[in-house]
């Protein structure tokens, strides 16, 4: 990390912490979970992410990936080997399901949001954290193969199998109101964040490139449609 990269964490970002998204995601999760609740993490992977932990919070914490790693995941109570399009629990079991990063990978996110509906039970709720895809990221990425991107997370000090296929199909507030409207869920909230340029801290160059567009979107709701994240929360109907 450079000189400047440093000066401009103290002058401009103090006390912001490298998986900020996850801490802000974490808290709207704990605004909902109670420790009564039965809880999916759908996507959980090998639980790398710390903020993701909330074993002891719920009665049950359960997950699903296709990594097998999933099996282990200290954060589960149990995790199961699966494809998000065919939820291995039963209807009407969990109060919460949340997905951090995982709407971008989705093929096919209407089967999905369906299976997510499914095994919610009535009035629960779905929270996820994905990339919005008007974001420079995301257009970037959509635009380049995924070995540019097992490359740039490298850098960024992400292990290359952590690194994962994109198709952002669900990752803009017009895709969340269409696959919520065809799959029945109420849209409670849809927040457009920006913060710190986490993929151009790479450089002091590229991280005044990215300080500069995170002041630029953050000065008016004009330009939320270009911040880096959607944090969405969806409900189920009580029918």
């Amino acid at each position: 990390m450079s000189f400047l990269t440093e000066w401009m964490d103290r002058k401009w970002y103090p006390g912001v912490v490298r998986n900020w998204d996850d801490a802000i995601f974490r808290q709207r999760i704990l605004s909902r979970i109670r420790p009564d609740h039965i809880v999916l993490d759908l996507g959980a992977g090998a639980g790398i992410v710390t903020e993701m932990n909330f074993k002891g919070l719920a009665s049950k914490v359960y997950g699903v990936d296709l990594d097998p790693r999933v099996v282990s995941n200290p954060f589960l109570d149990e995790g199961r080997i699966s494809d998000a399009g065919a939820i291995p629990f039963s209807d009407s079991q969990f109060d919460i399901v949340f997905s951090d990063n995982v709407l971008e990978h989705l093929e096919h996110p209407l089967h999905v949001f369906m299976e997510i509906e499914r095994v919610l039970k009535p009035g629960g709720v779905f929270l996820f954290k994905t990339p919005n895809r008007w974001h420079y990221m995301p257009t970037i990425a959509r635009f380049t193969p995924h070995g540019f991107h097992q490359f740039v997370n490298k850098i960024r000090g992400r292990a290359v199998v952590d690194t994962f296929p994109t198709q952002y199909r669900a990752n803009s507030k017009s895709d969340i109101r269409r696959l919520a409207l065809q799959t029945g869920f109420m849209l409670e909230s849809l927040e457009r964040i920006e913060g710190r340029p986490e993929y151009l801290r790479m450089t002091g160059f590229t991280y005044l490139m990215g300080a500069a567009y995170e002041r630029l979107v953050n000065t008016s709701s004009v330009f939320e449609v270009f911040r880096v994240l959607l944090i969405g929360i969806l409900r189920k109907s009580q029918n």
